[in-house]
């Protein structure tokens, strides 16, 4: 089966609306040129906005966002995350943002990782019952050996959906109650890769480690891709009507594990 690309409703609305105003438009400047045609000539047309780009992170301060203050700090103009030997997680945590979240968007960010870090950017999620900073949803990953940097994984439901170089379909579930079957081992059995966007050694040597790198997830109905310094490094369309998700909140992680600091800056985020 061919993956579908869709949109949620709301996409739908104003793509409705955008192609009446073109219609108009286009009917306003047919009119306009024929009379620009009789008077010799008009002044040039304005090309059309640009997306409004809003910046998420001061750098100063933790305005907007809300997590547990035991791993997450602002210094020299990063969002830390830092889990210490005297803090060790039990579950893990995320600094989630307060603002608002288009549904379909385009966000870029810089990080950088310690060795042992493991870390990730968590969109179109919901927050867990009970678990003040745990969410679930997709995740676009990395980690500072990078054996899941760039890939798709939805955090407490699917676990991995796309791994480093894969483009995916999920397809949808005959029997929904079933998904759990599908989860055992951390990779989700029912996904089918429709191809590969490069070998691991490829893909890994446009990673820089122990430095900074840039960030780019790109979600438009139900075709997300992850980008790391410019490089696609994972797609998923997701075909399940049951499982997946157009909309909801982003936050980053710091994981269960050995001590870890992850840092981010540069937070800007478009809506599609």
């Amino acid at each position: 089966m061919q993956p579908i690309l869709t949109y949620p409703p709301q996409s739908k609305f104003r793509a409705a609306i955008e192609s009446g105003r073109w219609l108009g438009r286009a009917l306003v400047l047919a009119g306009f040129g024929a009379a620009c045609f009789e008077l010799g000539g008009c002044m040039p047309t304005q090309s059309p906005a640009q997306p409004e780009t809003i910046e998420m992170f001061d750098g100063k301060t933790l305005a907007g966002w809300k997590g547990d203050p035991t791993y997450w700090s602002v210094r020299d103009g990063a969002l830390v995350g830092e889990v210490t030997p005297a803090t060790l997680l039990q579950h893990n945590s995320f600094i989630i943002w307060q603002g608002d979240m288009p549904a379909d968007f385009e966000l870029t960010v810089a990080y950088r990782i310690s060795k042992l870090g493991n870390s990730g950017i968590n969109y179109r999620s919901e927050q867990v019952e009970g678990s003040p900073y745990a969410l679930r949803g997709y995740q676009a990953d990395l980690d500072g050996r990078n054996k899941h940097t760039g890939s798709t994984y939805e955090e407490r439901r699917r676990t991995i959906i796309a791994a480093q170089g894969e483009s995916v379909q999920l397809p949808e579930l005959r029997d929904p109650e079933a998904l759990e079957e599908y989860t055992k081992g951390n990779k989700y059995k029912a996904r089918k890769v429709l191809g590969k966007l490069g070998t691991r050694a490829q893909l890994h040597a446009h990673i820089k480690a122990d430095d900074w790198n840039e960030y780019r997830i790109v979600a438009r109905g139900n075709h997300l891709r992850h980008f790391v310094n410019g490089v696609l490094m994972s797609e998923v369309v997701d075909d399940d009507p049951v499982h997946r998700r157009f909309d909801g909140l982003l936050g980053v992680q710091v994981h269960v594990g050995p001590p870890m600091k992850v840092e981010y800056r540069n937070f800007r985020l478009s809506a599609l």
